[in-house]
């Protein structure tokens, strides 16, 4: 059943510069009589491929295209859809979609309406529009292996698993609850206790999982931490291979933090060179020095550096002591090792030489290591939103008020909690009753998406 109003809306489905093949994509019950006022339709059928000469409504060519029409309900909308795939450039498809706006039986699509449109009419679930939304943004392969996964519609099936337990559970809570002179029997509260544990161990994983694994989408962040002048800012420009950074003799040259993103493997992670860790006076190079201390947490990776040339000191010993009390992932890295060694490497459990002046292919690898392995467990479910990971905390919180009540037989209070987890979990695939907030959920994806 379509839910949505009958315009037919046409945009530019592939990304915006130069290129062979630009995409045209037209989604409403006018689509195909649309393309009949640029080109002969008369031998067109559902989805075969045609190649047909496009002309402006004043019958001058512009550009020879392939041509393909999927009747609906058989699209990615639920509509009537066609799809022009002309020569690349912004000069022909706009031309093209300029001619289709003339005549007044279509409009621009709004960013999103696409996607909107095939969620309205069950051809997607929430859970996948967003998976749409993060594999155009894909930084790896493995995330792209993940929201692939979420797209067939994973994520779905799970919620609807979790969905039927929590139904099952409330079912009986209700029948109980007409019949209140009857007390709960034992064979089916110990059921509905084991249906409950048994969700909130799941939805626990779930959710350790998918923080543990976060860096997979956006990127994992690494630190570079240090005092100043031990060559944080060479490293990142060692690592990005050209001078981002700027790298003076001066202690305290960098004031803030500073973010890249590279490559690494099939990874991309973000670096952050910090500014230099050590009791300063001045208030600008303080805020950095805090700065730095927050980016520590936020890290996945933390890379301390050290100076090989210079003996140990009191603003060395701070370093170590903030990676000893931290919970991450901690390289530590023993640069100017080309130069005559000064620094006692006994107060380090273990480093890696490196030079930026020559060599850190140790380091690189290091980092692909760590990286390749919070790349495995690709088997767990992995939530992928922030609006995700909140549906799963609201749920569990339910969950855990749930279980008193239900041993107490204040089945009313059970029945409430249930209800709350039961529509938390459903925010995830199912469609919120706001138009709003759909609305902004889905214009935030790009134009014939």
């Amino acid at each position: 059943m379509n839910h949505v109003n009958n315009d037919t809306i046409v945009a530019i489905a592939t990304a915006n510069g130069i290129g062979s093949i630009s995409i045209i994509r037209i989604s409403g019950d006018k689509a195909l009589k649309s393309l009949g006022f640029l080109c002969d339709i008369s031998n067109i059928t559902p989805r075969k491929v045609f190649l047909k000469d496009i002309y402006s409504l004043d019958k001058n060519i512009i550009d020879q295209a392939i041509v393909i029409y999927f009747k609906a309900p058989f699209s990615f909308t639920g509509e009537d859809i066609v799809e022009i795939q002309c020569h690349g450039g912004v000069a022909v498809s706009s031309m093209i979609i300029d001619e289709l706006l003339k005549t007044f039986i279509l409009r621009p699509a709004l960013a999103g309406e696409f996607s909107k449109r095939a969620f309205l009419n069950g051809k997607i679930d929430l859970s996948q529009a967003e998976a749409i939304s993060k594999l155009i943004e894909s930084k790896s392969s493995a995330s792209v292996k993940i929201l692939a996964r979420q797209l067939k519609g994973e994520l779905k099936e799970f919620v609807e698993q979790i969905r039927e337990s929590l139904l099952y559970a409330l079912a009986y809570s209700e029948v109980t609850i007409d019949y209140a002179d009857e007390d709960l029997p034992q064979d089916i509260l110990n059921q509905i206790l084991s249906k409950l544990n048994s969700i909130k161990t799941q939805l626990e994983l779930t959710l350790e999982s998918s923080k543990r694994r976060e860096g997979l989408l956006g990127g994992f962040k690494v630190a570079i931490i240090g005092k100043p002048n031990v060559g944080k800012s060479s490293l990142l420009n060692k690592l990005l291979n050209y001078d981002r950074a700027i790298v003076s003799n001066i202690a305290g040259t960098t004031r803030d933090t500073i973010e890249e993103s590279i490559k690494i493997g099939t990874h991309i992670i973000k670096l952050v060179d910090t500014a230099g860790i050590r009791d300063a006076k001045d208030s600008i190079e303080q805020i950095g020095i805090l700065k730095s201390k927050e980016a520590i947490d936020e890290a996945d990776i933390v890379i301390a550096l050290f100076d090989n040339s210079t003996t140990i000191d009191a603003e060395d010993i701070k370093i170590l002591n903030l990676i000893q009390n931290s919970h991450k992932e901690i390289i530590i890295a023993l640069n100017k090792c080309d130069l005559d060694n000064s620094f006692d490497t006994k107060r380090l459990d273990k480093y890696i030489p490196i030079s930026t002046k020559e060599d850190i292919s140790q380091l690189l690898k290091e980092l692909e290591k760590i990286l390749d392995e919070k790349n495995i467990d690709f088997d767990e479910m992995m939530l992928i939103s922030k609006n995700q990971v909140l549906a799963v905390e609201n749920t569990l919180a339910n969950i855990n008020l749930a279980f008193e009540p239900l041993q107490d037989g204040v089945l009313e209070l059970f029945s409430h909690h249930i209800n709350e987890a039961l529509d938390s979990i459903s925010t995830i695939t199912r469609t919120f009753d706001n138009d709003e907030m759909l609305d902004k959920m889905f214009s935030s994806f790009c134009l014939g998406k």
